[in-house]
Parts: C-alpha cells; structure tokens; sequence
C-alpha cells in the first residue's frame, strides 16, 4: 500500500469507521477450544477486535496494520503487555521476526502473503484466514471485486498446511450482515 492508502485508512478510523464492530469474528469464537494458544499474529487488525480477543484469551499478540490511528485505538483499548502493535505495509512484505503459534488473517485479501505467513507458522501452529468473495447478490460487505477472492483462490494459495476446515458462502456476522466469505483453518505439517 502507499501513502495514500495509508491516508485513506487513517481517514476512515478517524471519521468513527468501525467502532461499532467490536465482537471477534465468529469463527475464531466457534473454533477458540481447538485454537493454540501462544504467541499470535493479527495481520492487518485494524482497531483490533480480533487481537483484543486473542489476549483475553491468554495468547500473547503481535497486531499489525498501514493504519497509524487503528493501532492507537487499539492500544487505548489494550491495557499493558499482551498486544505489541507494529505498524507495517503489508504490501512490501512482513517484517516480523519470529513464529508463532497462531496467525490470523481475517478480510484482508492479499493471498500473495499467504506462503509467508505459513512460513511463520511454528511447527503444528494454526492459520484462520477469512476473506470476502467475489458476489453479485447478498452481500453487505462494501469492499470492490478488487478486494475479493474469487471461489477456490483461499484453498489454492494453503499449500503446506493440513486443513482443518474450508467452506466458502454467506455467513451471518454477529452484527446482524451478511456476507460471503472462503474461511480457512489450517495447521502447518
């Protein structure tokens, strides 16, 4: 992403966008007992509904996004020493050392970045990864076909994982909107 990304993120946390989104996502609350917990990775959190959830769960959180003023919220919210919050252009690569045990990836599509994050993965450790798709009709999500994968994409890009769960269609957000989305679970081999 460029600056002007950058901006345009910043803009939208600072006009209030998604302050009201503050549950986890439904299948990191359906999957929680079969999820390790451990060292994790939020790619492109935002305000960090996800990593929030993460370290009430006792995981230790690496929350990374292009949004400087996300990240702050996120840490207005986060107290003291669970979430570390890096601010990073997940389109020149990901700079953060280290494995983990769990990594999320939650409707943020750059599938290019799915191999880097399954190389982070440490041995047995899970990637939950959700993404919009590509729709005509029923889907309350405002993202453009650019930011879309198209039906199969998610599953094709998982190489080196075992998968624990794939499906692709309409699911209802706790929120009350539906959407389409391919999700994934998979443990690295």
């Amino acid at each position: 992403m460029s600056s002007e990304d950058r901006s345009k993120w910043n803009t939208r946390y600072l006009d209030g966008a998604y302050e009201s989104r503050t549950h986890p996502s439904a299948l990191l609350v359906e999957w929680q007992d079969r999820l390790p917990v451990g060292r994790a990775l939020d790619v492109a959190c935002g305000a960090g509904r996800n990593s929030l959830w993460l370290a009430e769960r006792g995981n230790q959180v690496t929350a990374v996004d292009i949004s400087d003023v996300a990240l702050r919220r996120l840490g207005d919210h986060a107290g003291v020493g669970r979430i570390e919050t890096v601010e990073l252009d997940l389109d020149q690569g990901l700079s953060i050392e280290g494995r983990f045990d769990l990594i999320i990836k939650m409707r943020f599509l750059s599938l290019k970045l799915l191999p880097t994050l399954v190389d982070r993965l440490d041995s047995g450790g899970v990637l939950v990864c959700e993404v919009l798709l590509q729709s005509g009709q029923g889907d309350a999500a405002p993202a453009p076909s650019s930011f879309r994968a198209a039906p199969g994409a998610l599953l094709a890009t998982a190489q080196g994982l075992e998968i624990m769960y794939y499906d692709e269609g309409p699911v209802m957000d706790p929120d009350g909107r539906t959407v389409l989305l391919a999700r994934l679970i998979g443990r690295r081999r």
